[in-house]
């Protein structure tokens, strides 16, 4: 098999799965989950705490509507990531069979996308755009920014990823962006004007390039629902049922495309948990949940609070510190599970001592047979763990950082996606420059200059091998036309066309890779692994969607690997353990201005999110549960300048009454030795004394 060629693929037989015999569903669950599943028709809000089984409940509502004959091309599933979608569908499949693959399941962004490539040229937008990921947009921003002269400015302007976060925020939450800057960049001020300058020529930009970005996708979903009632009608009556996963997470975009999508009918349901909602810096509006009730007149409401997941006393706490909430529903946590251990409280001298306490414990745990990837160590920001992540190294316990660089943001894996995207949409300017960037002999100026020249040819295919490159750039230009050529005439047409156009790229990247970026190896690894990867997917366009709508973490998700044979202890952010549960939690840094974030503590609404954010990380655990917070804060490692800390505000009388005291004892206890009884030789006092008369 040549290179080219890529990997065999190997066809999937068609997959049947027959439906169990005729079962009560409601017989698996408790009184409350079986009264969310076997809802009827109408708008149904389910408050599923933390540990009730929500997805439980949600999979058995499908099913049941599957049971009385709604077809399952008729449901909609809306969840905040593709695996949740994909794990309820196949829960549901294991209740009634096959026919549940059929409902329509995805996060609101691929469904947008799925709707916009159906809908969308009746809507003016061409059917071939291209997805433009965060880092993507920033970059068209950046060339917005540059274009209207504001890179040569003296006095500081917005850099790229402030003008594309203000430009997001705006779209997501309605926020006008003269609030947002005044608010959050208030040393923007004087430039509200030029924001909408720049956010004006970025979205002509897009227009003409064919690109659409995240917020589009919603944007654009929306629109069609309130500014065509032809359109509206066709996309709202593609479905009888919706449904709802995580609905406290949703923006207030998202709740005017539910709103339109039950324009006709009222079958809507939400499940969330307004203690759960952590999410507002990403746009996410606690208000949605809380509002649904007038949103959805006539509204039923049921409450989780059977939990499954933790001991009493973890619940006593967390109940507790949740209910100081000043806006929630209330509701109370249960279990029938009996024993446990009390919450620790864990006061530490400064934070070596709390990193000692944390990794002596979690090797006691682990000693009583708890497996390290059953412990997680939780934080409100990723570089509080520092400290902890020397002292594990050095003790040679592994483990795994939630966060960081992610595989889709890796420079080497974006740049062999640019030849891929430009393939598809010929206009898509951030992956040209990108790409002739990459060349030798090319710089800022050659670059832009060749995409004005193909925006002056309107972009067509042939326009690149027509443009005259400087001297020094003529060998590079060459190389790249002739990669181009091959791929767009390439007859290869199977399955494998995806892996075989990123080993013709490969061809002339690996070369640029070795010479541009440290560490190749590792970095040719992941092209191996993205090539074969692509081999499962029917084309370019399919393939390129995929990764911009769901991007993987790292190779392993891209992949679909487990990492279940790995024993790894978990060090994570509180929001990215959102979801998860451990046997052992620890959560470190609760102090005043850490945990709660200083910045949250001078607005209400920002302060009672960073009490539902402890409160999800406290309810992570499922027997054993310590909080640590040190006395004593250094402000630099080496520094000898320290503050006196204050336990977080979170942790008042009464969620200590329910906790654990614990002390840490030093290693070795040290007897203060008593001094001899001695004759003085100089009375200090009464030379003190003496000097005033």
């Amino acid at each position: 098999m040549t290179e080219a060629a890529g990997p065999r693929v190997y066809p999937a037989r068609k997959r049947v799965v027959h439906s169990n015999p005729a079962r009560d569903l409601a017989a698996d669950l408790n009184p409350q989950q079986a009264a969310a599943a076997t809802h009827g028709d109408g708008p149904l809000l389910i408050i599923a705490g933390a540990g009730t089984g929500k997805t439980r409940t949600l999979v058995y509502r499908v099913a049941h509507l599957l049971d009385c004959g709604v077809r399952p091309e008729r449901i909609l599933l809306l969840t905040f990531t593709r695996r949740a979608s994909q794990e309820m569908l196949s829960r549901a499949e294991r209740l009634v069979g096959s026919t549940s693959r059929k409902v329509h399941g995805g996060t609101f962004h691929a469904t947008a996308h799925r709707l916009l490539r159906r809908y969308g040229l009746a809507a003016g937008l061409a059917k071939d755009f291209t997805i433009m990921d965060q880092g993507d947009s920033a970059d068209l921003m950046r060339l917005s920014r540059s274009q209207l002269g504001y890179a040569t400015r003296s006095k500081r302007f917005p850099k790229k990823e402030t003008l594309q976060y203000v430009y997001s925020r705006h779209i997501n939450t309605g926020i006008t962006i003269e609030d947002i800057v005044r608010d959050e960049y208030a040393q923007f001020v004087d430039y509200l004007e030029d924001f909408g300058k720049v956010f004006a020529d970025y979205t002509d930009r897009k227009q003409q390039r064919n690109l659409v970005d995240y917020d589009d996708l919603l944007l654009f979903w929306a629109l069609m629902l309130e500014a065509s009632p032809e359109l509206a009608a066709k996309i709202s009556g593609m479905y009888d049922h919706l449904l709802v996963d995580e609905y406290q997470d949703t923006n207030v975009l998202q709740a005017r495309i539910l709103r339109g999508m039950c324009r006709t009918h009222a079958n809507i349901t939400v499940v969330g948990d307004d203690a759960q909602s952590i999410y507002s810096f990403r746009g996410a509006n606690f208000r949605n949940i809380l509002g649904f009730p007038k949103q959805f007149a006539g509204a039923t409401i049921v409450t989780l609070e059977q939990n499954y997941r933790s001991t009493p006393q973890i619940l006593e706490v967390t109940n507790t510190m949740i209910s100081r909430a000043t806006e929630r529903f209330t509701k109370n946590l249960w279990t029938e599970r009996a024993g446990g251990e009390t919450p620790w409280l864990v006061a530490a001298q400064d934070e070596h001592q709390q990193t000692r306490f944390v990794v002596d414990r979690i090797l006691e745990l682990h000693e009583e047979s708890i497996p390290l990837s059953e412990i997680a160590v939780l934080f409100r920001a990723g570089y509080m763990s520092a400290d902890l992540e020397i002292e594990l190294t050095n003790r040679k316990i592994p483990f795994e950082k939630w966060g960081g660089l992610k595989f889709l943001e890796a420079a080497h894996v974006k740049d062999v996606l640019a030849f891929l995207r430009i393939l598809e949409n010929p206009r898509d300017e951030v992956s040209w420059y990108r790409i002739l960037l990459l060349l030798p002999g090319i710089g800022d100026a050659t670059a832009r200059s060749a995409i004005e020249a193909m925006a002056s040819a309107a972009w067509e295919s042939a326009a690149f091998g027509r443009y005259q490159p400087p001297p020094r750039a003529r060998a590079a230009h060459t190389a790249l036309v002739a990669l181009l050529d091959g791929l767009r005439d390439d007859p290869n047409a199977d399955q494998a066309k995806v892996t075989a156009d990123i080993a013709r790229v490969r061809t002339l990247y690996d070369s640029i890779l070795r010479e541009r970026y440290d560490r190749a190896e590792p970095r040719l690894s992941d092209l191996d692994q993205l090539q074969t990867i692509a081999a499962g997917y029917p084309d370019r366009a399919a393939f390129l969607s995929a990764l911009a709508l769901e991007p993987p973490q790292a190779t392993q998700d891209l992949a679909g690997a487990s990492r279940d044979d790995d024993d790894c202890l978990i060090l994570s952010t509180a929001h990215s353990a959102k979801g998860k549960e451990w046997d052992a939690v620890f959560v470190i840094w609760a102090v005043d201005g850490w945990f709660p974030s200083a910045r949250c503590l001078d607005n209400d609404e920002d302060t009672d999110e960073e009490r539902r954010l402890m409160y999800v990380a406290m309810t992570r655990a499922r027997n054993y549960l310590s909080v640590t917070y040190p006395l004593n804060a250094y402000s630099t490692r080496r520094g000898a300048n320290y503050s006196i800390d204050q336990l977080s505000r979170f942790i008042d009388r009464g969620v200590r009454d329910r906790m654990e005291r614990v002390a840490l004892g030093s290693e070795q206890a040290v007897r203060p030795v008593e001094a001899p009884a001695v004759s003085p030789l100089l009375d200090l006092r009464a030379l003190l004394r003496g000097k005033f008369g």
